[in-house]
């Protein structure tokens, strides 16, 4: 937080991966051993790209593309031989900013994925405390039970993006924007560029 609060960044990204036979969104619950964050439920995967030559290369999001296979695989044990770089959709970025404690939070440039494809999962318990595919009925059911926690830029990209994307509705442009509840440990964020609806992604049967 230390950092955070002299208004360092980072760079992230966060996949939705769907499954296309049902278009539901496969979900993990972060590990309980995970600094940022334990025990929440969140979207497919999220992380960050290591600073070497494959995961910096900003053109056609090349960077975020590997990371996302490499975490993928790290994290939900999905083959990287079950991924390629062109079965993502980059549909925006949004700068976010949160603590998870005193200590620790996230200020990050993050990159949204969308994909739909059908994946082997070997989840690793590290990372990930449970994984499921959901409906947006089913998540919309998780939101509101309070058995459930959600990380911050879960909830926040959920209400103001995945739900639209999600019933083809999305007629937002790259000047869409939120500020959440500003103020001391406000969480924030910003869509800095915007991209296509769900529809042409998912292509469901």
């Amino acid at each position: 937080m230390t950092s955070i609060n002299d208004g360092l960044l980072h760079r992230a990204f966060s996949v939705f991966l769907f499954r296309p036979s049902d278009g539901r969104l496969l979900l993990q619950k972060r590990a309980s051993e995970k600094i940022t964050f334990p025990d929440q439920w969140t979207n497919t995967c999220c992380s960050h790209p290591l600073y070497i030559k494959s995961e910096i290369v900003e053109e056609g999001q090349a960077g975020v593309r590997a990371a996302a296979i490499r975490k993928l695989d790290h994290e939900l044990g999905i083959p990287t031989t079950q991924l390629k770089p062109e079965d993502f959709t980059f549909l925006t970025r949004i700068h976010y900013l949160a603590p998870s404690d005193g200590t620790w939070g996230e200020h990050e440039i993050d990159y949204i994925l969308f994909t739909a494809k059908d994946v082997t999962t070997e989840i690793n318990p590290n990372e990930i405390g449970d994984a499921r595919y959901v409906s947006r009925a089913e998540l919309e059911a998780m939101f509101a039970d309070p058995q459930y926690s959600f990380t911050p830029w879960f909830r926040l990209i959920a209400r103001d993006l995945l739900f639209p994307w999600w019933d083809d509705m999305l007629a937002k442009s790259r000047a869409l924007g939120w500020d959440e509840a500003a103020g001391k440990g406000a969480v924030t964020a910003t869509v800095l560029e915007g991209e296509p609806r769900l529809n042409d992604i998912l292509k469901l049967a």
